[in-house]
């Protein structure tokens, strides 16, 4: 049965990766640039200064701090899209997906900054009178009825979108991979089935205490962990790139070269090199797939065009920083190459090998931290979503399925937990970039109002 899943879920998620949605994400990437004509890039200082809480006002609407916001939204992409996502990236991609997740993470800056603008400029009530945001209440308050069909197909889309696969799957790997296979206490040929099955029951026990208290529980658990992970991580990876420098710039040449010629891996066709590499950095930084959107929602602000700022930091942080750091950890310590293992393990490997025993505990420490708070943050997502569609009276039942989800996916193999993303990923991208694209002309109308603003305070 299990194999059966995973045939359809790989067969689901190959069609729904096809060219056109690299033409939907990319190209609607490319039309975000250009209408914006790349100002809000220029606002970047001004965005970290957004962090700072210098603008907050509890008497604002919605429900948490910008920092918070960002926080909870990096919470949800800083995870296994960072790390076992970029293991995938170099082994079934090659090099060079590497080089096209940055093109995603660069065109998603602009489309953040138009999806998250939109979720605090169109937020809408839910079922309780309490102010929401999200692609569905963009669609819902801002197109015209005739589109609506979007807002419930994005809706429904997400409630799988957002359950925990490859999360839980990962995470129960590295814990018997690194944990209990290296300390003997496992062997490596024993049926992993009834092991994977009790560390999932684990999880699901510590998320349900988790949940239980709301997005509020969620972004403060988030804003505690996230930050210091993130610059534990990265600091690791730069640490090792400094002993071993002379690997560096072969490992980025590398990069560059297959991203343009498809050698490394996948048949030598450049347009899978393409397809795989986009579709990972869209797991990754999630920019155009709603998810972000749902997050930025719930900020306490009565500007939009701040969110969308701050929202703009988000790819630059997973995909730019951390999603760089596993792939030139991978590349330099050659593991990509000598080992038969994949997803987090392999990045693990790559850790060990260039930082021995503490590149392990490093590993093992941030994937446990990022993987978690993911699942914390996409059970909000999810719960969101369900509340738009049967109310929000429902969305207990929605957590119930979602932490026996963490069940399910912790058994399944590698390729059928992401493919359930990464097809519902293709889907959700549909109505979030069509809503965009479509309600582009008054984010640009608020932004330019707002730089009028802030170039006038500084005069």
């Amino acid at each position: 049965m299990l194999e059966d899943i995973e045939n359809f879920t790989t067969a689901l998620a190959d069609l729904a990766w096809g060219p056109w949605l690299l033409v939907l994400l990319v190209g609607g990437g490319l039309f975000f640039l250009v209408r914006s004509g790349f100002t809000p890039f220029r606002f970047l200082p001004h965005a970290l200064g957004l962090l700072t809480g210098r603008y907050d006002n509890p008497d604002h609407p919605g429900h948490i701090s910008h920092f918070k916001a960002l926080s909870t939204a990096l919470a949800g992409t800083i995870g296994m899209g960072n790390i076992a996502g970029v293991a995938l990236a170099i082994t079934v991609g090659g090099p060079g997906a590497i080089f096209w997740m940055w093109v995603t993470a660069v065109v998603g800056m602009a489309t953040k900054f138009f999806t998250c603008t939109l979720a605090v400029m169109y937020r809408g009530k839910d079922s309780e009178g309490q102010l929401q945001g999200g692609p569905m209440y963009v669609i819902r308050e801002g197109l015209p009825k005739y589109m609506h069909w979007l807002a419930y197909l994005f809706a429904s889309v997400a409630c799988i979108g957002a359950l925990p696969a490859l999360q839980s799957n990962q995470l129960v790997q590295i814990v018997r991979d690194l944990v209990f296979i290296e300390q003997g206490w496992l062997a490596s040929s024993d049926d992993p089935f009834y092991f994977n099955l009790g560390c999932g029951l684990v999880l699901a026990a510590l998320t349900a205490a988790v949940i239980s208290g709301g997005v509020s529980r969620i972004a403060k658990v988030s804003a505690a962990l996230v930050p210091s992970m993130a610059l534990l991580y990265v600091g690791a990876a730069l640490i090792a790139m400094l002993l071993h420098w002379q690997a560096v710039p072969h490992a980025f040449a590398l990069i560059l070269n297959d991203a343009f010629s498809g050698e490394a891996v996948a048949g030598g066709s450049l347009l899978a090199v393409i397809l795989y590499g986009v579709r990972r950095g869209a797991f990754s930084n999630e920019a155009g797939m709603g998810t972000e959107a749902l997050a930025h929602g719930a900020a306490r602000t009565n500007e939009p065009v701040r969110e969308g700022l701050v929202a703009m930091l988000g790819p630059l942080i997973d995909t730019l920083l951390v999603c760089t750091a596993t792939a030139i950890m991978i590349l330099i310590s050659g593991v990509w190459q000598q080992s038969e293992t994949a997803g987090v393990t392999l990045t693990a490997q790559a850790f060990a090998h260039l930082l021995g025993p503490a590149g392990t505990v490093i590993v093992f420490t941030c994937v446990v931290c990022f993987a978690t708070t993911t699942i914390f943050t996409n059970s909000f997502y999810g719960s969101q979503c369900v509340s738009f569609l049967l109310g929000v009276h429902r969305k207990n039942k929605y957590l119930l399925v979602y932490v026996g989800f963490i069940l399910v996916a912790s058994v399944l193999s590698i390729d059928a937990a992401i493919s359930i993303i990464d097809a519902s990923f293709a889907l959700m991208a549909i109505p979030t970039v069509v809503s965009a694209v479509w309600l582009s002309p008054k984010v640009m109308q608020a932004a330019n109002s707002y730089w009028a603003k802030m170039r006038a305070a500084h005069e």
